[in-house]
């Protein structure tokens, strides 16, 4: 399974051609995270260094699970 290259994962070419330009472009390491919503839109994306627990990832987190399906 790739993640970079002419056989990345089906999964990983999405994300990284995602047409919002603030969750596209490749996966700079591991542990970068990304937030998809009831209907599998992605949401959002963070870099390694953001912690799951962080207060920006918690909020968007509540956010999305409060948003009407």
């Amino acid at each position: 399974m790739s993640v970079k290259g002419d056989d990345k994962t089906p999964l990983y070419a999405y994300l990284t051609s995602h047409p919002n330009k603030e969750i596209a472009g490749e996966v700079p390491w591991n542990f970068t995270k990304y937030l998809v919503g009831r209907d599998g839109t992605v949401l959002a994306k963070w870099g390694p260094k953001t912690l799951p627990e962080d207060k920006v990832i918690v909020e968007a987190i509540e956010k999305a699970l409060s948003a009407k399906p």
